[in-house]
């Protein structure tokens, strides 16, 4: 076995949207590699991934308190915290004219202030530890856009800018902060705007350079190697995973 296969041993990871797609590939494969972990989303469905050192939590990411609890939750069970993985996101196909305050707000609630209140309770408990790593899942359309997507895209690029931001913040503390510029993926993200949200992706994934989209086990590669002590002088980066979309002329 190389060490490679396990070498989240002893360190505890917190993942939210854990419950399916991106997130839950991760919350597998670290625990996989010997991490304990935190799996937190809304969908009562994350409780299938109980295991010996793997414990679900539900709960509304943006809900006040939910950070709090959910650093809580890796303190009380494991001790510490030295991984967050800012997964959970939504999305809205829509025109700008034609949103409410309420939706636009909804995704920016879910995909940028949601990770703000987890790094932030997250830093407090790595910043004793003298180390720690945050990965945000972004997106190429943190960089390009189409129609409908205003809100979506807005949120992703404020990722982006928050995660070069907070690097900068934390790394004298030892806390590295990257991201993951994610493609299209077959996962649910879709559901509540098309009727199969995974084959939309997949034939969407049909128009990137690549030809497909992604698994979700292939964001999760990426995102456990800027997790992991072999991407240690990453800090700031929003790695592209996206097929070659961010590279295609529009």
């Amino acid at each position: 076995m190389s060490n490679m296969n396990k070498e989240f041993t002893g360190q505890v990871v917190l993942v939210t949207g854990a419950a399916s797609g991106i997130g839950r590939a991760v919350a597998l494969l670290l625990h996989e590699r010997g991490a304990s972990v935190v799996a937190e989303d809304r969908n009562t469905t994350v409780q299938d991934l109980a295991r010996p050192g793997l414990v679900p939590l539900v709960a509304d990411i943006t809900a006040d308190g939910a950070a709090e609890a959910a650093v809580a939750t890796a303190i009380k069970h494991f001790g510490r915290l030295d991984i967050l993985v800012n997964n959970a996101g939504i999305i809205l196909n829509k025109l700008l004219i034609d949103m409410t305050r309420e939706e636009w707000e909804r995704i920016q609630h879910v995909n940028v202030t949601a990770a703000f209140l987890h790094a932030r309770e997250a830093i407090k408990v790595m910043i004793p530890n003298g180390a720690g790593a945050i990965v945000n899942i972004a997106s190429y359309a943190a960089y390009q856009s189409f129609p409908t997507i205003s809100a979506y895209a807005a949120s992703k690029g404020a990722l982006a800018q928050l995660t070069r931001t907070l690097a900068l913040e934390v790394i004298d503390h030892g806390i590295r902060v990257n991201a993951v510029g994610s493609g299209d993926v077959v996962t649910n993200i879709l559901n509540d705007v098309v009727d199969d949200g995974p084959a939309f992706l997949a034939r969407h994934g049909e128009t990137t350079p690549i030809k497909r989209a992604a698994q979700p086990e292939e964001i999760a590669e990426v995102v456990a190697f800027l997790a992991s002590r072999r991407a240690s002088y990453m800090v700031g980066s929003v790695v592209m995973a996206d097929g070659g979309m961010s590279v295609t002329a529009g």
